[in-house]
């Protein structure tokens, strides 16, 4: 009886062994992936082997948390998931505070970091290279789910599910890790030809939209906060639709800003951190909040006491009565406002009646009142700056923002219009707006934007500036559309005025900064500085250049005044 041959590894087209990472590579481009973002090691050098013989466009970061920015800029500004390849240890380590920020605001990714061999598991103390005990329990805080992977055939199954979840309500980065040994030994699996992942559904349940319709078809002040969840369940048509409906006044949060026309007679902006738009809130009788936990910012720090109902919509139900007590929808943002607004099918508008002002007063009259309060504080100068930068970009350009003050102001009072409003308002940490921005026009250009169609305006402070200063290199040697506006203001700002307010001096806030524009020139990236009061035609030239460049104003901006502190 003849014995049946051996199983032979799986070709190439070239005629070599394909490995691990080939699968992997496959995987990704049959779900649709484009780009990659990451930074290559040791350990993953098997993915990047793999990369060389498929369409993948690698974009190289110079800091591992900067790459997990970029990625999670792309799919912002595109939509898509975005793809981050990590090394073992320091690199995988490197990226949570990014990864944070991805989590925290809901962005789909899938990560896939590299891992020691198979038999360095188990916390075993090998000795071996970038060895951590449990590299996957540090991404835990960070990730929706993380999985090991240590045989080559579960490679495309597991990437397809991890698709799948980052995509589905609520949306966020997974984790896979994968051996060095698993990514490189040859394989027997056949060439992966297809791959499909659809977003879980996630619909309201039946009663509880009957139960918010009865509240709201007997609303007479009713108002809605559309937060982040709007936006990322693409729920602004229902959104627009039931606010009208209701004659209902809308606010956005700073991650719904957006959401709602910046100019509508019913849209209350964003100045959420505002006492009289506070006011306003707690007055309405029956509160709808979308996509947000009423959180700190949201809440104006804690302060907001609703006295009407709250509806609350959120994919995540650990958000659901996280803060305040009410009627929770536990379902994707865009799924629940079609299912409201299906359900409210009669105009109920007429009976809108804020004690005896129209919905519509009231908006145009709390305006007037946040603006001003804004004019009694010597804020000319800063009112003038945005208002500049507003005039000077395009109404369809995406804008990324850095933890700056510029950001804190862009919150409130920035009008998105055509375009989108990005910032790093989920975890706060600095260094967002330049990788994220460079993230963001990598993938314009990507799905079919080109030249100045692509570019996107990143803003940071100089403190934040130098968190992601490095990837200056990533923008020139991509010729990445960017335009990067930097407001020096010698340290860290906000924190400066905040030590300054409660203490009557500030400590560790100042900071020794480079020339930014000659260290932007000795990248061979364009640069100019401008007084405060050119920043507009300063960011027009720029608009209208090649590749990235950067606008650097040395000036001190205030912040508005808190008035939580007031009450």
């Amino acid at each position: 009886m003849t014995e049946p041959a051996p199983a032979t590894p799986a070709a190439t087209q070239g005629g070599g062994a394909r490995n691990g990472g080939d699968l992997v590579v496959e995987t990704l481009e049959a779900l649709g992936a484009k780009t990659v973002f990451g930074i290559p090691g040791q350990h993953a050098l098997g993915l990047f082997d793999a990369m060389g013989r498929g369409n993948l466009h690698f974009v190289s970061s110079r800091v591992e948390n900067n790459s997990a920015f970029a990625a999670d800029g792309y799919s912002r500004a595109t939509g898509e998931v975005g793809v981050l390849f990590l090394s073992t240890g320091p690199g995988a380590l490197t990226s949570l505070a990014g990864l944070q920020e991805a989590y925290a605001t809901g962005v789909p990714m899938v990560v896939v970091a590299s891992q020691i061999p198979l038999e360095g598991l188990g916390a075993r103390r090998k000795g071996m290279l970038h060895q951590l005990d449990d590299q996957k329990a540090s991404a835990a805080n960070v990730t929706k789910s993380q999985r090991l992977i240590q045989h080559a055939s579960g490679i495309p199954s597991a990437i397809q599910d991890a698709w799948t979840e980052a995509i589905s309500s609520p949306q966020g980065p997974v984790w896979l890790e994968i051996p060095q040994n698993v990514l490189l030994d040859p394989i027997m699996v056949p060439p992966v030809e297809d791959a499909l992942a659809e977003a879980a559904d996630n619909p309201p349940r039946v009663e509880l939209v009957r139960e918010a319709v009865t509240w709201l078809s007997e609303a007479k002040r009713p108002a809605i906060i559309a937060g982040g969840g709007t936006r990322r369940g693409k729920a602004e048509k229902s959104l627009l639709s039931l606010a009208e409906k209701l004659r209902a006044p809308v606010i956005g949060t700073p991650g719904g800003n957006g959401a709602f026309p910046w100019n509508h007679e019913l849209s209350l902006q964003s100045w959420i951190e505002d006492q009289y738009m506070t006011e306003l809130l707690e007055d309405a009788d029956v509160l709808v909040v979308i996509g947000s936990s009423l959180g700190e910012v949201t809440s104006n720090y804690f302060t907001f006491e609703p006295r009407g109902r709250i509806i609350q919509i959120d994919a995540e139900p650990r958000v659901l009565e996280s803060n305040r007590p009410g009627l929770g929808i536990r379902a994707d943002a865009g799924q629940a406002l079609a299912a409201l607004d299906a359900a409210l099918m009669e105009p109920h508008g007429e009976q809108a009646d804020w004690h005896g002002t129209s919905p519509e007063d009231l908006v145009k009259d709390t305006l007037a009142k946040v603006k001003a309060r804004l004019e009694s504080q010597d804020l000319a100068k800063e009112l003038r700056f945005m208002a500049d930068i507003r005039e000077a970009v395009p109404a369809d350009m995406q804008t990324f923002w850095d933890m700056t003050i510029s950001a804190y102001w862009g919150w409130s009072c920035w009008d998105a219009r055509q375009g989108q409003f990005h910032s790093a308002q989920g975890a706060g940490g600095l260094g967002f707006g330049f990788p994220a921005a460079i993230g963001g026009a990598v993938g314009l250009e990507t799905t079919g934007k080109g030249g100045n169609a692509a570019r996107v305006l990143a803003v940071s402070g100089d403190g934040s500036a130098m968190y992601s200063i490095a990837e200056l290199a990533t923008a020139r040697q991509h010729n990445v559309p960017v335009t990067w506006l930097i407001v020096d203001d010698g340290g860290y700002g906000i924190l400066r005025e905040y030590m300054v307010g409660s203490f009557g001096k500030a400590t560790a806030t100042e900071l020794a900064r480079p020339d930014f524009v000659k260290l932007a020139e000795s990248f061979g990236v364009p640069a100019t500085r401008v007084a405060p009061e050119d920043v507009g035609d300063a960011l027009q030239a720029a608009f209208t250049a090649d590749g990235p460049n950067v606008v650097v104003v040395e000036t001190l901006l205030k912040m508005f005044a808190p008035t939580h502190l007031d009450l």
